[in-house]
């Protein structure tokens, strides 16, 4: 939910929020946090435009991420258009100055510069996996992609070292996002992230959801290509630093959150708690999901399993009886969890994750080790620096095998190379704390980091700086919302500075949770 953080740290900081969803997803909001979700606060509200997508005949299915990414491209320009020129015409407020649009929505630049308002990009994903979205033209280009045929995936080519790209040592082709390993050269997942990378050129700035002290390397080489790079991470921790006001109660989730898993951590001792969850949109298949469940059933470990009615294609997940049986004592079953709270929670000790970058940051926050099972997109990216890099993770074969799971569960909890890792861990999550503590290290170092976070969390300097009155901030983390933030006169000047934010969200479905499978504790109903 980075942008729901960005748009609370800029309320915390004096701006007027208007959060505008894409109806789709206003509607699933309403139905899992209830009508009073989305009433707002002061100077925080919520409203909705059309994703351009046809009507579903189940709101709770799973929209497709390629139609989703060329709808808005199509059909999103003309209803971002008239809203902005109906908040140019809006008595008392200033005209918008600045578009701050998410990396994956270029037609927002494109308006921008139309109605002639600067444009920011904010990409939500890692610095690494930004960087490899960037290379997806030269990895064309010098014939690396798309693959021959679909032997490639099996026979050792995405091992190929890619040794070319500024800031990312080792890195080989199978670490590249996802959308790479195709054999199409028309491939839509393909040629749409690499050109939206491309489109990043065109703006005044990249707004990146990292911090230096995480991804130097890149980040380096990321300003050496762009004229500024604001490095604002991480966003889940200013918004923990951020807790205690009227805000709290307003959430992104779009699945209804089991607080009862926290009584359960609550009896377990110290970090004996494997953590597993997925994520909002990978899924598996049913043999997957039998073989980490015995996994998990071998390794000893009590364990939280947050398991989506849509985790398995194509079908319901259902796990062996007998497996729910043999784990009774020890295993917890939860449709969907507040993640944060769960990771932060002493008695969590390693979480087994895809790898999304918004949960390879709550994990590193909350000095959590990472079980790494990446899915898609720049997931294989994020696990490489986990695992390789940053020596805070293990990563599973794709071709998951039980024996495989209890043994790393095991090695990670309670092997030598987990210690190393929870060590690791600890310094990682210190560098975390340090990179939003106005008193740690990463603020009071003289270094580019720290004039550009404070450009960014201090709108004074940030709007002085590019002579911006009112900012548009528009983001897109696969669910198309919008934010509009408007803070009251700078240097003592009259009037309304605004900032606006829009989003867009790919997240798969979420069915009642009356037929998900799970009774009112998170366990799963013998039905």
């Amino acid at each position: 939910m980075p942008m729901l953080h960005l748009a609370k740290a800029l309320h915390a900081r004096g701006f007027h929020i208007t959060y505008v969803n894409s109806e789709y997803n206003h509607r699933r909001l309403l139905r899992s946090r209830g009508t009073g979700s989305l009433a707002g606060a002061g100077g925080f509200r919520f409203e909705a435009v059309p994703d351009g997508l046809p009507p579903s005949d189940n709101d709770d299915v799973t929209q497709d991420i390629a139609a989703l990414c060329l709808s808005t491209t199509e059909h999103s320009a003309a209803p971002f258009r008239d809203l902005l020129a109906r908040l140019n015409a809006t008595p008392g407020a200033p005209p918008v100055s600045c578009v701050v649009a998410d990396g994956v929505m270029s037609f927002a630049q494109r308006v921008a510069e139309e109605m002639g308002i600067r444009a920011l990009v904010f990409w939500t994903t890692s610095a690494c996996g930004f960087m490899g979205y960037l290379h997806f033209a030269e990895l064309i280009r010098r014939g690396y992609v798309p693959l021959k045929d679909e032997s490639d995936l099996t026979n050792g080519y995405l091992d190929t070292a890619i040794d070319w790209i500024t800031g990312m040592p080792g890195i080989r082709l199978k670490d590249i996002p996802s959308f790479i390993r195709t054999t199409d050269r028309d491939d839509v997942m393909l040629n749409f992230d690499g050109g939206e990378a491309q489109n990043a050129r065109r703006t005044r700035g990249v707004i990146l959801n990292t911090y230096d002290a995480m991804e130097q390397g890149v980040v380096d080489a990321l300003r050496r290509e762009f004229p500024r790079v604001y490095t604002v991470g991480p966003l889940a921790a200013f918004a923990n630093a951020a807790r205690g006001g009227e805000l709290d109660v307003i959430g992104g989730n779009l699945w209804k959150e089991d607080t009862s898993c926290l009584r359960w951590l609550d009896t377990q001792p110290p970090g004996s708690v494997v953590y597993v969850n997925f994520g909002s949109i990978t899924v598996m298949s049913p043999a997957q999901l039998a073989e980490f469940a015995w996994g998990l059933a071998g390794c000893g470990r009590p364990f939280l399993w947050v398991i989506r009615p849509d985790l398995v294609s194509g079908e319901n997940a259902m796990l062996p009886e007998e497996f729910v049986t043999d784990t009774k004592e020890r295993g917890v079953l939860a449709s969907w969890c507040p993640q944060e709270l769960v990771l932060s929670h002493p008695s969590v000790g390693l979480f087994l994750t895809h790898c999304g970058w918004n949960s390879t940051l709550e994990s590193i926050c909350a000095g959590v080790p990472m079980l790494c099972w990446p899915f898609f997109a720049e997931q294989p990216t994020n696990c490489r620096y986990v695992c390789a890099k940053w020596g805070i993770g293990m990563e599973i074969d794709s071709d998951v095998r039980r024996e495989e799971v209890a043994r790393f569960v095991r090695e990670a909890m309670d092997g030598e190379s987990g210690k190393a890792m929870r060590v690791k861990a600890m310094l990682w999550k210190e560098k975390a704390r340090e990179a939003v503590d106005p008193r740690g290290k990463t603020w009071t170092a003289s270094s580019n980091s720290c004039s550009q976070r404070m450009m960014m969390f201090q709108p004074e300097l940030a709007i002085n700086k590019m002579g911006c009155d009112h900012l548009i901030i528009l983001l897109i983390n696969f669910v198309l919302s919008f934010f509009l933030a408007h803070h009251k006169s700078f240097n003592n000047q009259e009037g309304l500075q605004s900032f606006w934010i829009a989003s867009s969200s790919l997240v798969g479905k979420q069915s009642d949770q009356k037929n998900s499978g799970f009774d009112s504790m998170g366990k799963l109903a013998h039905t």
